[in-house]
């Protein structure tokens, strides 16, 4: 089993910067995928960003590119979301996931709120 812990969420000005965090633990031995998924209340959960954990290839959802970057401390066993320029639509609860050998595993949720 895996648990993942996600921090860094809160409020912010439109503009602003917030870094969110995903701690895993537990079976973390060849976790290989990470990233983070949001859900707006009302809509479906869209794809924001993922990073593979032997190369670190990264990919990004259309609305997030050149705002959020994603990157991972394999020795943490923690992948970060980096997110600038926000805007009141990335408003969201952002999730955290992790994959290993084909199980997908979900953290508990972070809500980030952008407004004035």
């Amino acid at each position: 089993q895996v648990q993942l812990v996600e921090s860094g969420g809160g409020l912010v000005q439109p503009g602003g910067s917030l870094r969110l965090s995903c701690s895993a633990s537990g079976s973390t031995f060849m976790i290989s995928i990470m990233g983070w998924y949001r859900q707006a209340p009302g809509k479906q959960r869209d794809f924001v960003a993922t990073i593979s954990g032997g190369s670190g290839s990264t990919s990004y959802g259309d609305s997030v590119k050149g705002r959020f970057t994603i990157s991972r401390d394999n020795d943490k066993n923690t992948v970060y979301l980096q997110m600038n320029s926000l805007k009141p639509e990335d408003t969201s609860v952002y999730y955290c996931y992790g994959n290993r050998f084909g199980s997908v595993y979900w953290g508990q949720g972070t809500q980030v709120t952008v407004s004035s």
